[in-house]
């Protein structure tokens, strides 16, 4: 998302997903709220962001509303292949998950056969679809009591 495209209603794509994925950060919108499609959900949320931050409330994110939200910087998917250190933090997260079926082997950063086996089973454990991908539901599913979620994101939000 940057400050030069208009996202509203009907809009769809990257950029809403990231709008998505801000509010998802914000505990605004639930993790299955993020759908690339900037339907009635993600206005209201749009125009309760801009309500609190003192800007015209239209829904629509223009300049002024991209200004005050700071994209998130996070991989959309990791799979089987994958490496590296975000794989070694999505390694280090199932390892504190603590059950098991979760552990991940060795925290190498390499997403393996053992990697996927337990993304899979803490993906059951959280009932989202047990796919062996890591895509938005399994980085922003809920991740306990706390009320945190289990991303492992690469970078940080402020809104």
């Amino acid at each position: 998302m940057n400050s030069g495209p208009t996202i509203s209603i009907g809009s769809t794509g990257h950029d809403v997903r990231r709008l998505q994925r801000i509010f998802v950060m914000t505990k605004v919108l639930a993790p299955g709220d993020i759908t690339g499609t900037f339907g009635s959900t993600t206005e209201q949320a749009v125009k309760d962001f801009q309500q609190g931050a003192g800007l015209t409330v239209d829904g629509i994110v223009g300049p002024m509303t991209c200004r005050r939200c700071r994209p998130i910087q996070i991989r959309r998917c990791w799979l089987r292949g994958a490496s590296g250190s975000v794989v070694t933090a999505l390694q280090k997260g199932l390892k504190k998950f603590s059950t098991p079926a979760t552990d991940p082997g060795a925290v190498d950063g390499d997403f393996g056969p053992k990697t996927e086996a337990a993304v899979k089973a803490y993906q059951q454990d959280r009932d989202i679809q047990a796919d062996g991908i890591v895509g938005d539901q399994t980085w922003w599913v809920p991740a306990g009591a706390a009320g945190g979620y289990s991303c492992v994101a690469v970078g940080t939000t402020t809104v």
